[in-house]
Formats: C-alpha cells, structure tokens, sequence
C-alpha cells in the first residue's frame, strides 16, 4: 500500500490556519467590456441632452404661444387676374367660301399654219409676250416661190382677157353690120367671161401665197406668258402636228373657278338677277393670307348631281403675279355687308350644354354672367345681337375660376393694353 507524503505547509506570517481554502485571485477586466461600457454612457448622454432639449422647446413654444395675441383669421381669396377687351360697334362682312383652282381666261397653244423647217425662235423661255410679237420663223422660201408663180399666171391670164375683151368689142361691132353671125359674138363673150375667171382664180393663189408667206412669221395672238419650248429650231414642223410649238397663258387678268354648295346658290342668283356686283376675294390654301380681290364673272350653267355644288368664275386682277394658274386656293364670295352692329373677340365666347354666355367686367371690378345671342362670326370676331352692348368689357382669359360676383383684377388687350380700362391714366385710378 502506498503511502502519500502530506504536502508541506508553507510558513504563515499572517497567522492564519495553515489549512484554511485560499480564495482564487479576481481576473482583470478585459478591453470588450471596457468599449461597451463606454458606449453605453455616451448613448446614455445623447438620450438625456435630446429629452432636455425638447422639453425646453416645446416649453418655449408653449410659453410664446400663451404669450402672442391670437391672430385674425384669414380672409378669403383676392381678386382674380383676367385678361378682357372691349365690345365695340363696327362693320361685319357676310362671306360664302369655296374651293377653286387659279384659271387662266385665255389659253392659247401655238401651232404652225404651214409646212416646212422651224428657222428661229425670237422668244426665251417664261417670257412675257404682248399681242403680235413674233414667236418664230419657219422658211418661207418655198412659199414666196409659189407667190412667184402665181403672179405670172396672173400677168399672163390677164394678157388672154384682155385680148379677149378686144375681139368682143371688134364683133360686137361687126354683128351691127351683119358681117358675122350672132353665134360667133355670144362664143367671143364666153371667152371673156373664161377668161376673166382664171384672172380671179389666178388672183385667189397670189392671196393664198401671201398668206402662207405670212404664216411662216408665227406671232403671239394674246398677252401672257410663254411655257417650255416644245419644238427646237431645226425641226420640220406640219400644220397637223398635235402638239404645237408654245403655249401662251394669260396671266393679267386672270379668273378662279370655284364651287359653292346648291343650297348657298339662291342668294348669290338673287344678287346677280338684282344687278349686284358681288366682291370676291382670294385667300391662300392654308386660309391664313389674302391673295387678291376681284368681282364675280359668271356662274355655270348646271349644279353638278354628283356633288350637289356650282361652278362659278369670277375675274381678278394680277398684276403682281401672286396667283398662278392650276394654283389652288380659297374663295371668299361677300354676299353681305353688315353696318353698325356689336362685335367682340371670339374668344370672351363660353359656351355651356345649355346657353352661351360672357363675363362682363362691371365698375366695381367684379363679373357678371350675361347670356347672349350670336350673329355672324368673320375672322376672330362675331356679332353679339342681344346680351352685350358696345363699350362693355368682356374677359377673355382667366374665366375657369370665375362665377357671379368675383372680384378680378383687368388687363385690357389691343389698343387699351397701355392703359386702365375705366378710362384712367396709367398709375392712377379712376374715382
């Protein structure tokens, strides 16, 4: 059996049992611990200022609050910004509108009149040409040849009548003596007669040639504007040829052919049946710029069934050249002129399910809703014939937020922008 060796006692200056249990030494704290104790005293610190902070604040508001008089409450909105113009009393056109093309009046395609080789051409291309300048040349040679002939033929015919008419006068004479039988002076006299015909028939070709001669100088027979050559000098031209030389157009004047519907017609014939001349003016495609003003020529003859409309003409002056042919363009047709009468801009206008209406503007600056009754609208203006006077103001712009009794605030348009609409000077108000 083994024997254990008790362990020796260590000597104990303090005096204590020998042996009494020794406690185990505390570790020291580690660097964890240390950071998340420091953390929480920081989160701590921020929590106790930001709860200070707000205590004061909502302290002071408090206190401001119980400290200021209450406010007045606020009042309700102010006058409302509008832009308005003026009724006024003027003149009012009543048009009808068409479609209709640029026509010239004359149209002339020039074609040669005789045979033969296209010499010169006395034109250029696009110029404007007047009544009997002339165009071109074709060879007339040929033609003053025939002239020749025909004019010997003439001195020779002329010599055989002549000698015939001497022996009619010698037998006349001869038939008083009994010295030749009467058939023989009825023979001399036929002679005559034959004769004298060929002279006129010879008289007839020295014409013919003429003209011919005179045909091969080709001149323009109206005033207008010469097109694209169409045959080049060199080329033998033929009075059959289908497509001529030139075409001439008439430029000034110059008419439109338009179409108005059937049910506009009545009016315009009861125009025309009481000698009326009724003004026409040009617009362009887009409607936005007139072209020119001219007078109503004719109207066609028959309504076209398939479309219901008329074709009318009616004539303009171009002296500027602003309407060219086959140019489209609209047509305004005034079949009525109205004196005197309420007009305002379309636009003061506000229309509802069930009325058209305007604001108008009274003296106190407040609005009114008037109902009013429309006539005849030209342009951007239209006739009022009830519900508004001339010299009211209408608003034009700023309507949406606007009913009966709203105060607003007046800007005038046109001719009134620069000053107040009650008459004032600007800076100043009216009393």
């Amino acid at each position: 059996m083994t024997s254990q060796t008790a362990p020796e006692l260590e000597p104990n200056p303090s005096g204590l049992q020998k042996d009494a249990p020794v406690a185990p030494a505390a570790k020291p704290p580690g660097k964890h611990s240390s950071w998340r104790a420091a953390w929480l005293i920081v989160v701590g610190l921020l929590g106790a200022g930001g709860w200070y902070l707000w205590s004061n604040g909502k302290l002071a508001a408090l206190t401001a609050a119980t400290a200021s008089p209450p406010k007045a409450p606020k009042k309700g909105p102010g006058a409302i910004p509008v832009v308005a113009a003026r009724a006024h009393r003027g003149d009012l056109g009543v048009y009808i509108t068409g479609l209709g093309s640029v026509t010239p009046i004359y149209t002339v395609t020039i074609k040669s009149r005789v045979d033969g080789q296209l010499m010169k051409i006395h034109y250029n291309e696009g110029d404007m040409v007047h009544g009997g300048d002339l165009l071109a040349e074709i060879d007339p040679r040929p033609y003053a040849a025939t002239l020749e002939q025909a004019e010997g033929a003439m001195v020779r015919d002329q010599a055989n009548l002549a000698n015939a008419r001497v022996d009619l006068a010698r037998y006349t004479t001869l038939l008083a003596q009994n010295a030749i039988p009467e058939q023989q002076l009825a023979t001399q006299k036929a002679i005559v007669s034959q004769d004298e015909g060929i002279v006129k028939n010879d008289q007839g070709q020295i014409d013919a040639a003429k003209v011919n001669l005179v045909y091969c100088n080709i001149t323009a027979p109206i005033t207008g504007r010469v097109g694209l050559r169409l045959v080049d000098p060199g080329n033998i031209v033929h009075a059959a040829d289908p497509g001529g030389l030139v075409v001439i157009t008439q430029i000034d004047p110059i008419s439109v052919i338009f179409t108005l519907a059937e049910d506009d017609l009545p009016v315009v014939l009861r125009k025309l049946a009481a000698g009326e001349h009724l003004r026409a003016e040009v617009w362009d495609r887009d409607n936005q710029a007139q072209i020119a003003s001219g007078e109503l020529a004719t109207v066609d003859n028959q309504i076209d069934p398939t479309t219901g409309s008329l074709r009318l003409r009616a004539n303009f002056d171009n002296k500027n050249g602003l309407l060219f042919p086959n140019q489209f363009v609209n047509v305004r047709l005034l079949v009525q002129q109205k004196s005197g009468v309420t007009l305002v801009p379309n636009a003061v206008i506000q229309r509802s399910s069930v009325a058209t209406y305007v604001y108008v503007v009274k003296p106190d600056d407040t609005v009114a809703v008037h109902q009013v009754t429309l006539g005849t609208t030209e342009g951007s203006e239209t006739e009022i014939t009830s519900g508004v006077k001339p010299g009211d103001v209408l608003v034009m712009t700023g309507v949406d937020k606007l009913q009966e009794g709203t105060k607003v605030t007046v800007e005038m348009t046109g001719d009134e922008a620069g000053g107040r609409r009650d008459g004032a000077k600007p800076g100043g108000r009216k009393k």
